[in-house]
């Protein structure tokens, strides 16, 4: 008991003040943190930027899948997976806010240990840091292979041998001039003005589909379908399909379950949110996880209307076989990747939180960690993608898909 109020009181800004409101009526309303922020001359982060982070944390390149998804699952199939998926996503933030209020902490591993112990507030620290680490790697891996090839469409003449379409440079000039001087922010609500860039990158990829959507004919012709999709005989190909369901329809249920995946961004941006309470951070929630909704569904929407039954697993590889060396379809992978990019540094502020938790454990591990976790982050993990980086990208990509499946059960 004694470690567990410690650890309540631990940290300012990160666990919550352990009085409560008597009335249930104010506990919706009620400031979950103390005023300690507020006395210092700190607001906290306002409503619009504590937004644009966790849709930064929502989404991802998977944007790029769900058109396919589409096509395995019909329109109406779709979007009732898809609406589905975003209620529950609501529905668990609910419940985990209302833990915060029912334990008075506001930090994972604490309502570990308040559910089963040491054991559990280790666990789940652990499991935070793998999924976290390993998503943050997969971004670099998409990063290091995808942006050189992305850079080489703009260019007309011969330019191999840049260091600009080099993978392993590029990897390293954007960990040391991006990545890690935004992972040095003290606070998660400092990257808002990225998130919502990232945000509008996302806009603009939905507003270039819609667009694009006239200006691709259908039926494509029958010399395309046979160089781009091996396809000699087409049937039916511009009627879209309300529900469709086959072998390929199985690989629609793990994309969508993943397409709202942002809860350990939750807490960190409910404790520096301004006037933070249960009723303030759902509204945040579910303004972020609607918005998300329809940025989804309108890019799905109409790369599915665009492709029909012959949409590409990655909607801008039909884009580049159709329109080559389109301008705007080149601007938006590279706004996609910029996306993607910006997305690091804010699962990587979860990911240095649990580590700071295992300070509490030892003495040595409070000089320790943190150095071990940044020499992690910023050196073992872009070495590793430099020189192995398939054997290092497939290991961790098993490796975190396994802890996201065990924690999402959990």
């Amino acid at each position: 008991m004694e470690t567990s109020q410690e650890s309540i009181n631990a940290e300012r800004g990160w666990y919550v003040s352990a009085q409560q409101p008597e009335e249930a009526e104010a506990e919706e309303l009620s400031p979950l943190l103390s005023n300690e922020l507020h006395r210092q001359g700190s607001s906290g982060v306002s409503f619009g930027f504590s937004v644009f982070n966790l849709m930064n944390a929502i989404m991802g390149s998977g944007i790029l899948g769900l058109a396919y998804v589409m096509a395995n699952t019909g329109i109406l199939g779709f979007s009732f997976l898809l609406l589905i998926v975003a209620l529950l996503a609501s529905y668990s933030v609910h419940l985990l806010l209302s833990m915060c209020i029912q334990t008075a902490v506001t930090s994972y591993e604490d309502l570990g240990l308040f559910a089963f112990g040491l054991p559990g507030k280790v666990v789940v620290a652990g499991t935070i840091i793998i999924q976290n680490i390993g998503a943050m790697s997969s971004y670099l891996f998409i990063i290091k292979t995808e942006l050189p090839a992305a850079i080489s469409e703009f260019l007309t003449g011969d330019y191999s041998g840049s260091w600009y379409l080099d993978g392993q440079t590029l990897l390293i000039v954007i960990c040391v001039g991006i990545v890690f001087p935004l992972a040095l922010l003290p606070k998660i609500g400092f990257l808002g003005y990225t998130s919502s860039l990232s945000f509008f990158f996302m806009v603009f990829f939905t507003l270039v589909i819609i667009i694009k959507k006239w200006s691709i004919p259908c039926p494509l012709t029958l010399n395309y379908l046979k160089e781009c999709f091996q396809i000699p005989n087409v049937t039916d190909d511009c009627k879209p399909k309300l529900f469709h369901f086959s072998k390929e329809s199985a690989y629609a249920i793990p994309t969508m379950a993943f397409s709202f995946l942002c809860h350990t961004s939750i807490l960190p941006i409910y404790c520096e949110l301004q006037s933070p309470s249960k009723k303030r951070m759902q509204n945040v929630t579910n303004t972020a996880i609607a918005l998300s909704f329809l940025i989804y569904f309108i890019s799905a929407l109409f790369g599915y209307l665009t492709f029909y039954g012959k949409v590409e697993s990655e909607l801008l590889q039909g884009y580049n076989k159709y329109l080559p060396h389109d301008v705007v379809v080149m601007t938006v992978k590279l706004c996609i990747l910029f996306a993607v990019l910006l997305t690091v540094p804010l699962i990587h502020f979860p990911a240095f939180q649990m580590w700071i938790t295992f300070n509490r454990f030892s003495t040595i591990f409070q000089a320790f960690v943190p150095h071990f976790y940044l020499w992690c982050t910023h050196c073992i993990i872009p070495e590793s993608l430099l020189n192995h980086p398939n054997r290092f990208h497939g290991g961790m990509f098993k490796l975190n898909a396994k802890f996201d499946a065990d924690s999402l059960l959990y």
